[in-house]
């Protein structure tokens, strides 16, 4: 683990769009998935294009997009909740939570998540949604740990085109009706 996030008092977390957030979330998602998963083109094109139409539709009293910054000014993870169904039956959308290999094992992942619950709860969003897909172990832990539960898997493959299936999984508000 590098010096620069052996401490998370010393991440910053910044809210909203800053210049070179598209490009750190994108660079983050690919040199992870690329070499792990065989992830290539059709992965970083869905990333990019969707995380561009969502921030250009981006409404702080509504969306998080969260980055976690490091005291050198390094990008270290982001989250996001798309709000935008948050009060339908579909709930929240929590979309790319990626750390960057220098920021694992440090409590960031837990940090992020738990900021990202903490802002649907505030809210008042009933459901909060994410798709996964199988064998992201240490990111299901997170989930789980936060009160996420496993709700279907399909062998659709919307990332990579034939290498892995789909999983969602949901967190029910404590108190919501659902």
């Amino acid at each position: 683990m590098s010096d620069s996030v052996s401490s998370n008092d010393r991440i910053r977390l910044e809210q909203g769009y800053r210049p070179g957030a598209i490009a750190d979330v994108v660079g983050a998602h690919i040199a992870y998935y690329a070499p792990a998963w065989g992830f290539g083109l059709q992965f970083e094109s869905k990333v990019a294009t969707e995380l561009c139409a969502f921030l250009q539709r981006y409404d702080p009293a509504r969306d998080l997009f969260l980055s976690a910054i490091g005291p050198d000014d390094t990008f270290l993870g982001s989250i996001t909740i798309d709000g935008a169904k948050a009060n339908q039956a579909e709930g929240a959308h929590l979309r790319w939570f990626i750390l960057a290999d220098a920021a694992r094992g440090a409590g960031l992942g837990k940090r992020l998540v738990a900021d990202a619950i903490n802002f649907c709860d505030a809210r008042q969003y009933g459901k909060i949604y994410l798709t996964t897909f199988a064998g992201l172990d240490a990111a299901r832990h997170l989930y789980e740990q936060a009160g996420f539960r496993l709700t279907s898997e399909t062998n659709a493959d919307t990332w990579s085109g034939g290498n892995v299936g789909e999983q969602r999984f949901e967190r029910i508000r404590p108190g919501a009706d659902q």
